[in-house]
């Protein structure tokens, strides 16, 4: 037994390790360095806690926030909501043989390259020769037709349904996977009590299906808080600021304004934030909570 368990350690010495060197150091030493103010090309002199000061009496830095829990929510209710109810469909009797195919087509957008993604929406929303607006004026709705990133009331909401657009399918697929290790005696047990397919979603489905919920919901959080690929290709934060997320913010002020410290504050924020979410969901919402 002794020698068995030197052996397992021995076998994950090199995991720990790489775990270790690649994401607890970093993060370590993204702290130390958030307490020193410092460029690419300046020594770094040690300011204490003046760049957490400094961030948290900056109005961007609420405005990328905000955006970020914006995302976050608007994710949740759309990735995790709705592609939980497209799994439960594509579930159904009269659509599986059909799954395949929807299958393919809802997770194909999940595999395309963000920046491909990000440039091919700047045409779909280019107010001249997008589809966007070509489309709303082909059915007499020219008037809704609008500058989609180019306006700070829209920006961000269109970059967002971008998200939306290439993650649901792959969120979906997660669900259709839990779905089908549902006992089906279950189903038909609720069928015979009288049940109809809402009743049977909600009492059956939803609550064999809590685990990968919560992993579905941990998954799409911290994916908002940490989105940055779309949000720089499509916008850069623009127009103004209105776009700004706090990875684009930390962008910014590491790689534009030489503000390397203040950039660590930020990435160390992140970080904080998507920990004490992860934490609080598996604390309140994992399979070990009973309530």
């Amino acid at each position: 037994m002794y020698k068995n368990k030197r052996l397992a350690f021995l076998y994950l010495l090199p995991a720990v390790a790489f775990v270790v060197v690649f994401i607890y150091f970093p993060v370590v030493l993204n702290i130390f360095y958030s307490f020193f103010r410092w460029s690419a090309f300046s020594d770094k002199v040690y300011i204490g806690i003046e760049n957490y000061k400094r961030l948290f009496k900056d109005p961007i830095f609420y405005l990328a926030l905000r955006n970020n829990t914006l995302y976050a929510i608007i994710s949740i209710i759309f990735q995790v909501g709705l592609g939980l109810v497209l799994a439960a469909i594509l579930e159904e009797k009269f659509v599986r043989k059909f799954q395949p195919f929807f299958r393919t087509v809802y997770f194909m957008p999940s595999v395309i390259s963000l920046t491909v993604v990000g440039l091919l929406w700047q045409l779909i929303y280019n107010p001249n020769i997008g589809i966007v607006n070509a489309g709303l004026k082909a059915i007499g709705l020219e008037r809704f037709a609008y500058d989609w990133l180019g306006s700070g009331k829209t920006a961000i909401y269109a970059i967002i349904a971008v998200s939306q657009w290439q993650y649901t399918g792959y969120i979906m697929l997660l669900f259709l996977i839990a779905i089908q290790e549902i006992p089906p005696d279950l189903y038909e047990a609720a069928m015979i009590d009288g049940a109809n397919r809402i009743q049977v979603f909600f009492n059956v489905t939803v609550p064999q299906v809590k685990e990968m919920i919560l992993v579905c919901t941990t998954i799409t959080i911290i994916g908002a808080f940490k989105v940055f690929d779309e949000v720089y290709v499509m916008t850069a934060g623009g127009p103004g600021r209105a776009s700004e997320v706090l990875a684009t913010y930390m962008y910014r002020s590491a790689f534009r304004n030489d503000e390397m410290g203040y950039a660590a504050a930020i990435a160390f924020i992140i970080f904080v934030i998507t920990f004490i979410l992860s934490f609080l969901q598996n604390k309140f919402f994992g399979s070990d909570n009973k309530a």
